[in-house]
């Protein structure tokens, strides 16, 4: 949502605080059960200063689910777009939805839970930002189909084995636990490519090939949301 006119940068700085206490608000209690007064004295604000800086209830679940879509589906797009393997570009995909998951948890949690509460034009622009991502998944995956290195399967099932894997891990995950996104990221690509593999084709060395990408590629980072904080600093 843009700043309206004639409001300074700690309008923005205050509004962009509102939208984390809210996601934290909505991912415990759910965003129907969670009142305007809720969000008000979670924030210290009346209700009329409150829709001074949010507008509207629907706007921050737009802004919530905004910020998880937008830099994940910008990332994406460079990562399927690099002139490499594709069994490399899912495994930097992988690591890059991780990443986003371990740093937004309560975002992710009502990404999933009540992106259905949105109505109208704003529920259409979702839902194609999610068909768009879940169709350059697709294509990775069917790029290596027709090259031969994972065998024949159903695209959309082959989709949606990678998306469960990934998608369901803010349900348990500890981002100050032992395992990083990098880990998970290299355990599921690892589950995902033996069990997609064609029987007669060995995979290439897709970690040697991750290493060797973030280290030759540092302004392309895996994080989604690495530019979006560049310019928000």
């Amino acid at each position: 949502m843009p700043r309206p006119p004639g409001h300074g940068p700690g309008f923005e700085v205050r509004r962009q605080k509102i939208i984390d206490v809210a996601a934290e608000l909505f991912a415990r209690q759910g965003y129907a059960a969670t009142s305007i007064n809720d969000l008000g004295r979670a924030v210290g604000l009346a209700k009329g200063a409150l829709y001074y800086y949010i507008g509207s209830k629907e706007n921050l679940l737009v802004e919530i689910q905004g910020r998880v879509m937008g830099p994940l589906l910008t990332r994406t797009r460079q990562i399927t777009e690099l002139d490499t393997d594709p069994l490399l570009r899912l495994r930097l995909l992988s690591e890059s939805l991780l990443t986003i998951i371990f740093r937004r948890l309560d975002h992710i949690w009502v990404y999933e839970h009540d992106y259905r509460s949105l109505s109208g034009p704003e529920l259409k622009t979702l839902l194609g930002q999610r068909s768009d991502f879940e169709q350059l998944i697709s294509d990775l995956l069917a790029e290596a189909v027709d090259q031969g290195t994972f065998r024949a399967m159903p695209p959309r099932l082959a989709t949606l084995q990678f998306l469960n894997l990934h998608n369901h891990t803010y349900q348990w995950v500890n981002p100050e636990g032992q395992w990083d996104a990098a880990f998970l990221a290299r355990e599921y690509c690892t589950t995902l490519f033996r069990g997609f593999g064609a029987p007669d084709h060995a995979l290439p060395k897709v970690e040697e090939q991750a290493e060797e990408f973030k280290r030759d590629r540092p302004e392309l980072p895996l994080d989604p949301e690495a530019e979006w904080r560049a310019t928000a600093g």
